[in-house]
């Protein structure tokens, strides 16, 4: 019964999280909730070329590069050849694709303080530390992958 009563927390946790995600992007108006995606994986990175970014959204490689053609067109990063090897390249994010990546953040943290707020100091403050503690679990490749 615990599990269950776990699985359905988890269930609805997730859902809050990408529904959270998804009117944020609507919001933003500029970029797919999967553009918003790559912007936020390339930004982990510094910078990332496209096998890196199709892996870090676990799409395939010629997705990626289409979604990167869709990018560059819209002026949220840029592609140059890679410093490291003439059959690679880097993507990076513009000053537009960082504002447009932290105006998403910030929509989605304000939504989500508004959930936390609705707690008493102690229970925010477990909850806190009980996501924190959630987040540093995942391994990378998996945490990677996660939504935006």
């Amino acid at each position: 019964m615990a599990a269950r009563v776990e699985d359905d927390v988890l269930l609805r946790t997730a859902r809050l999280v990408v529904g959270v995600s998804v009117r944020a992007a609507d919001q933003i108006g500029e970029a797919s909730l999967v553009q918003l995606r790559a912007l936020t994986v390339i930004s982990d990175a510094g910078e990332a070329n496209l096998v890196q970014l199709a892996e870090g959204m676990g799409v395939t490689v010629s997705t990626t590069s289409r979604l990167v053609d869709r990018l560059i067109a819209a002026g949220l990063v840029d592609r140059r050849p890679s410093e490291v090897t003439r059959r690679e390249v880097s993507i990076s994010l513009t000053d537009t694709g960082r504002a447009v990546l932290q105006r998403y953040d910030d929509l989605r943290v304000q939504a989500l303080r508004v959930r936390l707020d609705q707690l008493g100091p102690e229970q925010r403050a477990a909850a806190v530390a009980a996501l924190a503690d959630l987040v540093t679990t995942a391994p990378e490749a998996e945490a990677a992958t996660l939504p935006g």
